[in-house]
């Protein structure tokens, strides 16, 4: 399957190969970036597939102590509630590594959107660009918390404040479209029967948010692959 704007596309047989690749993949970019500058800074996703890939990740060999871990986007919710991607993240992945807590960014959002897009931008700017993103779709073609048709996808900003998406909470703080397309690599992590709609509009030339980083890897399971 050849996807507008990718650079690659993997079809693997189930989710768990998926993450296994997708692990491996990561790995093997950490000791690369480390190796050439010194660190590697990452953002990592939300969602079920990146869960399993930080699953297998935690048992790689990762110089994390030289690994700066940033996220893609974040739910305004209570710092520790279980449906932040953060604490996503540090159940799957961050408490079972050897990372020095100063290395880890989360995104604050205890005084609402506007505020926590303009803190994280200013900690981001002097150090951009990533090494990597790591992303998921949504069943409509969002990533991070770039949904269709919501003015937070149009912003040039570092990291957007968004209102009103369609998925609870309604409030949200998301790495722009300029900041996700500025990272040395892009990897989509697609998975499930749900997203065939969503790949389907994307290879009909649709301008999903999805569909606008480009260039990036998508690794898909089978069972997403539209018939």
């Amino acid at each position: 399957m050849k996807l507008p704007g990718a650079s690659s596309v993997t079809v693997h047989e189930s989710p768990d190969a998926l993450s296994e690749a997708a692990a491996l993949r990561i790995a093997a970019l950490a000791g690369a970036a480390i190796a050439a500058r010194g660190v590697f800074r990452i953002a990592l996703a939300g969602g079920e597939t990146p869960r399993r890939c930080y699953e297998k990740l935690r048992g790689l060999a990762v110089d994390w102590a030289h690994v700066q871990i940033y996220f893609g986007d974040e739910r305004c919710l209570p710092d520790g509630d279980v449906r932040r991607n953060d604490r996503m993240a540090h159940d799957a992945l961050l408490k079972h590594i050897a990372i020095p807590p100063g290395n880890i960014h989360p995104i604050p959002t205890r005084h609402g959107a506007q505020s926590g897009a303009a803190e994280y931008a200013a900690l981001l700017e002097p150090v951009l660009p990533l090494d990597l993103v790591l992303l998921g779709m949504g069943e409509d073609g969002h990533t991070a918390s770039l949904f269709p048709g919501n003015p937070a996808t149009g912003s040039a900003a570092v990291a957007v404040p968004v209102s009103g998406a369609p998925k609870p909470p309604a409030e949200r703080v998301s790495l722009g479209m300029n900041t996700l397309n500025a990272a040395r690599h892009k990897i989509f992590l697609v998975a499930g029967a749900g997203k065939r709609e969503a790949l389907k509009r994307i290879l009909r030339g649709e301008s999903l948010p999805a569909a606008r980083i480009v260039p990036a890897e998508w690794h898909i399971d089978r069972a997403a692959l539209p018939g």
